[in-house]
């Protein structure tokens, strides 16, 4: 067979030692793949890219389509941006499947039958990184949810619980409080589910379903969530079912597919020879699944499976069962040992030889109406009485307009009464037509109007940070209240 060209990337850390194990589990097993190596993390970073990445090695991920990558580290400080959110937002890798299986009872776990896939959001959300320093008390940072990306994540998970035979999908959002972005998500879950009727379909605010995955993750099956979510609850689902060691992802794009351990490069433990490198082998598996060679990742996880059995253990899956405990490269040979052997109780099904179709989403733009504007101040007066402010920005407002709220840190605290509510130096002052009503979305606001208000601030000489305009899509508010806000 011809072979297949993959990127390859050792890491940092333990990367070196367990990628190098998983390169030998894969050519003892015969896995026809040919390797391009190329640098990347922290001696890249500490070269002077900041990006972490040279130029050049973004032609090689691109040219092979596959990319093994071992665990990397990002130098505290310094503005270095994390490599990994830069691979996956640069590359289009949408989606990052994570899935956990109990390894009972070879490997200690309250939850023997517990086989669980997180399918999380790769591009958006909190980890957009987009964050600024607005007063020298507030920090802020955007959380970002689009509609295409929600769309193309949820069809994903459907269609992977559709391609493997999965029986029920969850959604977890945070939606009671960012009733907006959250919201849209949701919202869009409800959308697609309906063209799925033959999986189940629920949804769980992440707080709680977080706590029913740590009591019962047998409850689950495969979980469709936000990027800062999946991130959490893959390695709590990992950690119950044993060890977060044990965890291997995709991230999948159109083109372009990445594999990886879900856990970090562990410098503290680095070079000694006791990292497991299960982690990234069962990666690996994902990626020969990927590339139409799921032969071989049947061979090798029954490898792996029988070495677990066998009671050849690295030493964070040390229990009673464990009769020998061995270090990462004598764990490989160990694997390489029973490579063409099947294990008695820790059977998998053998995987199909395709590709999950990348689902398209639907487009749509919807009209929008301005119906008022934010303006964001830093403000410091003695006593930081809201009250004291509303006086100065009442004359500001340009004719048929007026000053609605004043909230900080997202609490209304004017008009009202004078409340005992710790105030920071970050203002948020909300104008709307005089006319407004949160409801009819018919009381527009002019462009001009804010134009005329900003130069009003300006005279006025306040330190006005940003703006934030306020729309209405058909007809329904496209922004959220200040808590204590009524309307």
């Amino acid at each position: 067979m011809e072979k297949i060209k993959v990127t390859l990337a050792k890491g940092d850390g333990i990367g070196l030692e367990i990628t190098d194990a998983v390169i030998d589990i894969l050519e003892a097993a015969g896995a026809p793949l040919e390797y391009e190596e190329i640098s990347v993390g922290e001696k890249v970073y500490l070269d002077g890219i900041k990006t972490g990445i040279p130029e050049e090695a973004w032609d090689i991920i691109t040219r092979n389509g596959a990319f093994l990558k071992g665990p990397i580290t990002t130098p505290q400080g310094g503005g270095y941006k994390s490599l990994n959110v830069t691979i996956r937002k640069s590359l289009g890798l949408f989606a990052n499947v994570r899935p956990v299986k109990a390894y009972h009872p070879y490997i200690k776990t309250h939850f023997p039958g517990m086989d669980v896939v997180v399918v999380r959001e790769n591009e958006e959300d909190l980890y957009a990184g987009i964050e600024h320093q607005q007063t020298p008390e507030v920090v802020q940072a955007l959380k970002l949810i689009s509609r295409p990306g929600s769309e193309k994540i949820i069809r994903y998970a459907f269609e992977y619980a559709k391609a493997h035979g999965r029986k029920k999908v969850t959604c977890m959002t945070k939606d009671n409080i960012m009733k907006h972005a959250d919201g849209l998500f949701h919202q869009v879950f409800n959308e697609v589910k309906a063209e799925y009727p033959e999986i189940e379909a629920e949804h769980y605010i992440i707080d709680i379903g977080t706590a029913r995955i740590a009591n019962d993750p047998n409850r689950f099956d495969v979980i469709v969530t936000l990027n800062l979510y999946g991130d959490i609850i893959s390695d709590v689902t990992a950690e119950i079912a044993g060890s977060v060691g044990l965890g291997g992802s995709s991230n999948v794009g159109e083109n372009v597919a990445m594999f990886e351990a879900i856990h970090g490069s562990a410098p503290d433990i680095a070079g000694k020879n006791i990292a497991n490198p299960s982690g990234l082998l069962n990666g690996a598996c994902m990626m020969l699944v990927h590339l139409n060679l799921g032969e071989y990742a049947y061979k090798i996880q029954n490898a792996l499976f029988k070495t677990i059995e066998d009671g050849i253990h690295t030493g964070d899956m040390k229990s009673e069962h464990t009769r020998e405990l061995v270090g990462t490269k004598e764990f490989a040979k160990a694997v390489i040992a029973r490579l063409g052997q099947s294990p008695e109780h820790l059977t998998i099904p053998k995987p199909t030889n395709h590709r999950i179709a990348i689902p398209g989403c639907n487009i749509r733009r919807v009209p929008k109406t301005l119906v008022g504007v934010d303006v964001f101040i830093d403000w410091v007066a003695q006593g930081r009485d809201p009250h004291e402010l509303a006086k100065e920005l009442q004359p500001l407002a340009p004719n048929g307009t007026m000053l609605k709220t004043i909230s900080n840190r997202g609490i209304a605290v004017w008009p009202g009464k004078e409340r005992d509510i710790f105030c920071s130096d970050h203002w948020y002052c909300r104008f709307v037509s005089k006319d407004y009503s949160a409801t009819d979305g018919k009381a527009e606001f002019s462009y001009d109007a804010i134009v005329e208000l900003l130069a009003n601030f300006n005279k006025a000489g306040f330190n006005f940070i940003k703006l934030e305009n306020l729309y209405t899509f058909e007809g329904k508010r496209g922004y959220s209240l200040s808590q204590g806000e009524t309307s």
